[in-house]
């Protein structure tokens, strides 16, 4: 059985910080420039998947090796009974639109989300970089429940726009984006995770429902990473790489392009972060 949409497109990567805790080594190590383009398929909202990793960043991540690390947030504690939680955040942030992160945008970014697997009874502003999760019961687990995906982080909370218009603090910004059918962003200059994630200039990406037609795409150099359920039309021409095997795949590669060897454990490839975690070689 392929998993195209949970095994292919979300795969956490290796970033230079990260080598050690990878296994990757320097020779594989991740290199800035570039294009990345992407072809998907249309169901299960992929290519929105992928474009939100590339544009928005959450308070916490999990990283490739399964650890948590911080992402908006440089620092957290919690009460004793693990039901009131501070979380701290980066003053070196800013939006694509020029505009400071500060603790009023996390607030309206969270305020009535549910956080799987936990039960929040408030969200407050302490500070200007600063903010208060309160929990009705406690949960020791809830910075690592906050880098889900679905508790990105946008100006004034605007967390729910159409991609064209989308905001965040993520490594890329949008260029240009047509639901459903495709998204080209730029990468950011001097981001905060310059160095870390963020490789490529360029990612595109494009809705071709048909897996024979992105196959054809891949094959012949209109893309660089397709979501296909087999190698077929691929293998005989050589030159490819095949996530994670030919034999179970749900992605393949140019080899020209750089695929992570450690992949985070908290689910199948569940993160979104592909545009900023693979690169060209």
């Amino acid at each position: 059985m392929t998993r195209i949409d949970r095994r292919a497109l979300f795969t956490s990567g290796a970033a230079a910080a990260l080598l050690a805790a990878t296994g990757t080594s320097l020779s594989a190590a991740p290199r800035p420039g570039g294009v990345l383009r992407l072809a998907v398929p249309r169901q299960d909202g992929l290519m929105e998947q992928v474009a939100r990793g590339a544009i928005f960043d959450t308070l916490t991540e999990i990283a490739p090796d399964g650890v948590l690390r911080a992402e908006l947030a440089e620092a957290w504690h919690s009460s004793e009974d693990a039901r009131m939680w501070s979380f701290d955040l980066r003053r070196d942030v800013r939006f694509h639109d020029g505009t400071p992160l500060t603790a009023d945008d996390v607030v309206a970014s969270l305020k009535g989300r549910r956080i799987e697997g936990a039960e929040v009874s408030g969200v407050q502003q302490v500070a200007d970089h600063r903010v208060e999760i309160l929990l009705r019961a406690a949960n020791p687990h809830l910075p690592y429940l906050l880098a889900s995906p679905a508790l990105v982080i946008a100006p004034a909370g605007q967390v729910d726009r159409p991609l064209a218009q989308a905001v965040g603090t993520g490594c890329y910004r949008v260029e240009r984006a047509q639901d459903g059918r495709h998204f080209r962003a730029a990468k950011v200059a001097d981001h905060f995770k310059a160095g870390h994630a963020g490789w490529v200039e360029t990612v595109e990406v494009v809705v071709i429902p048909d897996a024979r037609v992105r196959a054809e795409a891949l094959r012949d150099g209109y893309v660089d990473v397709a979501a296909l359920p087999a190698p077929e039309g691929l293998i005989e021409k050589g030159g490819f790489l095949y996530h994670p095997s030919a034999s179970d795949m749900a992605l393949a590669a140019r080899s020209d392009v750089g695929i992570p060897r450690t992949v985070g454990d908290r689910t199948a490839l569940d993160d979104g972060r592909i545009a900023e975690r693979w690169w060209r070689i």
